[in-house]
């Protein structure tokens, strides 16, 4: 496509809407976490449906709803929590990619839940603060975005469009993987075997800094109680509040902490959490720290291969390799049937 930068002005807009990439790295000593997208393998996905790179930033929906419109052309993908996307009164099907005129509307509505993500081609356009594009909104930088204001994207050095990804199984809870931290071992042990046999439920509750779990039955607690000394923590953390209930850490979080911490879920399992709707049910398992790393290269090593799996939307009989090995023709007809009642000769 190529051109002038292109603008998208958000006639509506939820609550919850805001500029994400990959994160900030290497802040932490600064205090600042690495915030970033919730789903990152949303933002993979998206990255692979436009052929561009995944550094790029999109617009993130945290169980929002849109309508903006486009006064250039671009291409855009649709990924992460599926909602429903009209252009223009014609229906867009998710995880796929989409060619948008200029003057175009977009609207985006229905979410159950969870973050969606609007990628354009050639990423949105924001102001780069630590090295990154991200609205850090626990920490002050950047700000959600409202009705009225304009988002601006960079020119596309253009590409396919009409593809989709099959959707990754992450909408609906499951157990999550955990290793274990230096204070597991300050729980009981009977506790840790009922941590990790009871079913928790996601609590409605919760931002990017953190998603609070709810059960039934008594809470949680370390021998010491909350007498831990602050450290570093990460997000994946479960730490246990003063409650008994367990709160899982996510990218705003805080970089240090007191509280007792009975294991930490595998990045590549903090999207079940983040997507999994209120009331979604969820387990741990601890892994160990040699499980932990295999598991982590298995699925750095899927999302480098997005791309093979790309599929069209619609398959061009042109490009069809064995066109011949399908059934083409269902049925003989000589042509008069309805006058003969139907009945062949």
């Amino acid at each position: 496509m190529g051109g002038a930068m292109g603008r998208m002005t958000l006639e509506r807009a939820g609550p919850g809407i805001s500029i994400q990439d990959q994160g900030r790295k290497g802040a932490l000593a600064q205090g600042l976490s690495r915030g970033g997208a919730a789903d990152l393998l949303a933002l993979a996905e998206g990255a692979a449906l436009l052929g561009q790179d995944t550094g790029l930033a999109a617009l993130e929906l945290a169980g929002s709803f849109l309508r903006a419109t486009l006064d250039a052309p671009a291409r855009i993908a649709l990924t992460g929590a599926p909602m429903r996307a009209v252009c223009d009164g014609a229906a867009l099907a998710w995880n796929a990619s989409h060619a948008l005129a200029a003057g175009t509307t977009l609207e985006l509505s229905g979410s159950a839940g969870g973050y969606s993500y609007l990628h354009i081609g050639g990423g949105i356009v924001a102001r780069d603060m630590l090295g990154a594009r991200s609205a850090h909104l626990a920490a002050g930088i950047g700000a959600m975005l409202v009705a009225g204001d304009t988002v601006a994207y960079a020119p596309d050095t253009g590409g396919r469009v009409g593809l989709c990804l099959p959707a990754l199984p992450r909408f609906d809870g499951g157990t999550l993987r955990m290793v274990q931290t230096p204070q597991t071992a300050l729980f009981p042990p009977q506790q840790r075997v009922r941590f990790t046999t009871t079913v928790f439920r996601k609590d409605a509750r919760a931002n990017r800094m953190g998603q609070r779990l709810v059960c039934d039955g008594a809470g949680f607690g370390a021998d010491t109680g909350l007498s831990i000394l602050s450290e570093v923590i990460t997000p994946g953390d479960i730490q246990i509040t003063g409650d008994g209930a367990p709160f899982v850490l996510l990218c705003e979080c805080q970089t240090t902490g007191g509280y007792p911490r009975i294991g930490t879920v595998l990045p590549c399992d903090i999207v079940r959490l983040v997507q999994a709707p209120a009331g979604a049910a969820l387990r741990f398992s601890f892994v160990s720290l040699e499980e932990a790393v295999r598991l982590e290269r298995h699925e750095a090593a899927r999302r480098a291969a997005l791309r093979r799996t790309l599929r069209p939307l619609v398959r061009d009989v042109h490009a069809i390799a064995d066109l011949l090995a399908y059934q083409l023709i269902s049925g003989v007809t000589c042509g008069d049937e309805l006058e003969r009642g139907g009945e062949m000769p």
